[in-house]
């Protein structure tokens, strides 16, 4: 049996808010508006991606928010050809990044929180395979 990945949905409060994110500053195309059974809510393309997003149901008692930690969902990632580009772009629009463009084996990331403090990871991959490391993690399995 084969499995692959069909798409990550995200309950929000603002659905225009969250389409305008992922439409305007990360590039996904709104397929379609829709129902998610009572639920208003819509799919949209990340070139090839499927990201269905929607409101809570008046029958469901949403708890908590993204802002912390807890066990299951914690981020989504998204590759990028060029991570300091987004970076900036996505700063100068006013998102808060706590992990600022960090090199790791094979790869540069960083991490901001977007609309209703979903997380997000930003993922460069890095043509030479000796690129400096200097994320915490990384420098911990290096001692």
């Amino acid at each position: 049996m084969a499995f692959r990945f069909h798409h990550v949905h995200i309950i929000c409060k603002d659905l225009e808010a969250m389409i305008g994110f992922f439409t305007a500053r990360i590039g996904a195309e709104l397929v379609k508006r829709k129902k998610f059974g009572t639920a208003d809510g819509a799919s949209l393309d990340l070139k090839g991606a499927t990201i269905n997003l929607r409101v809570a149901r008046a029958d469901e008692k949403m708890e908590g928010d993204a802002s912390r930690t807890v066990y299951g969902y914690n981020h989504i990632g998204l590759e990028v050809d060029d991570i300091e580009a987004a970076f900036a772009d996505l700063s100068a629009q006013g998102y808060s990044f706590f992990m600022p463009p960090t090199n790791i084996p094979d790869l540069r990331i960083a991490f901001l929180r977007g609309p209703e403090d979903i997380v997000i990871e930003l993922v460069q991959r890095l043509e030479n395979r000796e690129a400096g490391v200097n994320h915490p993690t990384q420098k911990a399995r290096q001692r």
